[in-house]
């Protein structure tokens, strides 16, 4: 899977700090905590027929990062919105765009990692791309990567920063050996997700999805989870080993950069007949519905 280049997005323009420029005179300074020291959290959204899906939890979740690292100033919510709003507005979009919202601690008064240099506050950064679904809806491959998701007694993987260098690393090892992601295991070997999606599987019937013990918690992922409750679908949540993997009758990814992919693949075993599962095909249908009425115009 490598995503392409669309030329709906030469001249596009980005929003750095509130100030609205192209995409070729866009720039942060060397002193900003995100070229630092990877300093900063960050969103993906995702725009529908001029709607963003759940764009409340995801700036709930921006905020609750931004809090875990101790920032000391946060745009309010109406605040971002509105930027995304006025981005957006530039580059007259109104569906088919994801949106990457960054809020880095902001720029030193001099290099070095302690936050006591941040002087000038937080630095909110918007980057609105046309860009549909970038996985295959069926038939990914995946590795599993030697590379273990932390825990959160080492680093809680729920706070969503900006240092990626764990998934960098998967999806390098991924690339080697001619997969689209790479599947990622907690420090316990049991499933934790891939370098960029969450997973589900069906084994003997039953959907499972794991824990976020080593994961990010997903909004995607939260959404399929009130969707089944919704349609009294059981999921269970709890551990997961590779055996029950690559058992499973079907299994898929979802995130908002995919929305809900089916994985038909994993370390060379097929998972079940490798297409698209009925339960997968089913929360797809369900999930685009649950899209249409859970947005907000911005």
């Amino acid at each position: 899977m490598l995503q392409k280049y669309d030329q709906r997005n030469a001249d596009l323009i980005v929003n750095i700090g509130g100030e609205l420029l192209h995409r070729d005179q866009a720039r942060i300074s060397p002193f900003d905590s995100l070229v630092q020291g990877g300093d900063g959290v960050w969103e993906g959204l995702r725009l529908y027929d001029g709607q963003i899906f759940r764009l409340d939890a995801h700036l709930a979740r921006l905020r609750s990062s931004a809090k875990a690292l101790a920032f000391s100033d946060i745009p309010t919510d109406a605040e971002i919105t509105e930027q995304i709003s006025q981005t957006l507005e530039a580059n007259q979009m109104q569906d088919g765009v994801h949106i990457r919202l960054t809020l880095s601690r902001g720029e030193k008064i001099t290099s070095g990692m302690d936050p006591r240099l941040n002087a000038k506050g937080s630095l909110l950064i918007v980057l609105a791309e046309h860009k549909p679904p970038v996985y295959d809806k069926v038939g990914l491959k995946l590795i599993t990567s030697s590379v273990r998701r932390f825990r959160p007694d080492t680093l809680d993987p729920n706070i969503h920063h900006n240092n990626l260098v764990q998934s960098i690393m998967a999806k390098v090892q991924a690339n080697a050996a001619g997969a689209d992601d790479a599947l990622m295991l907690d420090t316990l070997g049991f499933v934790a997700e891939t370098n960029a999606t969450h997973v589900f599987i069906v084994d003997g019937g039953v959907l499972r999805t794991p824990t976020t013990r080593a994961c990010p918690e997903g909004i995607t992922r939260d959404t399929i989870l009130n969707i089944c409750a919704d349609n009294k679908i059981a999921c269970e949540v709890g551990d997961i080993s590779l055996t029950a993997v690559y058992r499973a009758d079907e299994m898929f990814c979802t995130g908002t950069m995919g929305e809900i992919a089916a994985i038909g693949e994993v370390d060379g075993r097929i998972i079940g007949d490798g297409n698209c599962g009925d339960v997968a095909l089913r929360l797809s249908m369900l999930f685009r519905d649950f899209v249409a009425k859970n947005g907000t115009r911005v």
